[in-house]
């Protein structure tokens, strides 16, 4: 229980910093951190196959994914703006009210800890092959439409790109059209260098 109650503060943290952190390579790094920690909550409890596809999946390909798209889209920390001020007021308030909430829930209606049984009966089904006939059988066509997502964010994140490559070659062709039709200006002359020339 002790070792839960560590992973889930360490989670939480992890949590917190993808929402705070500015800089979106550090924000997916505390991402990956969340869910190693969650991967190790796997291995606790026993669900062994979830742990592992948790870290081949979820902390290795789909954040190798994220961080492509940062590196593609080259994003940096954003400053703050002064346009909606209100939003980041709203959302601590929120989230400290939802926080109220769950302990408030916890406390009204406090429940025994399952036993070891019961807990080898819930992981029981948490093996590859039974896994695998609910995600191919029943859930085949979330399971696919997950795979459309994921390419859907691909596209756009090329074509952002493709459109901000475009409009930088399109100024810079302008400023150095703009640079060609001017013509050059002669360096001012002293006014002795004047005199003397006239003399």
């Amino acid at each position: 229980m002790l070792v839960f109650i560590v992973l889930s503060v360490v989670m939480l943290i992890g949590a917190v910093g993808v929402v705070t952190l500015r800089q979106p390579v550090h924000a997916a790094l505390s991402l990956v951190g969340t869910l190693l920690t969650l991967a190790i909550a796997y291995v606790q409890l026993h669900a062994h196959f979830l742990a592992a596809i948790q870290v081949i999946v979820y902390a290795g390909a789909i954040m190798v994914l994220f961080l492509f798209v940062i590196m593609l889209l080259n994003l940096g920390g954003e400053s703050p703006t002064p346009r909606l001020a209100w939003i980041r007021p709203a959302a601590w308030a929120v989230g400290a009210l939802t926080a109220v909430a769950i302990v408030v829930t916890v406390y009204a209606d406090p429940r025994a800890l399952p036993d070891a049984a019961t807990l080898a009966a819930v992981f029981t089904g948490s093996g590859v092959e039974q896994i695998a006939d609910q995600l191919f059988g029943p859930y085949v066509l979330t399971f696919q439409l997950v795979g459309v997502l994921l390419l859907t964010g691909i596209v756009g994140a090329v074509g952002l790109v493709q459109r901000k490559a475009a409009v930088s070659a399109s100024a810079q062709g302008r400023a150095v059209g703009a640079a060609g039709r001017t013509p050059p200006q002669a360096p001012p002359m002293d006014a002795g260098a004047t005199a003397e020339k006239g003399r």
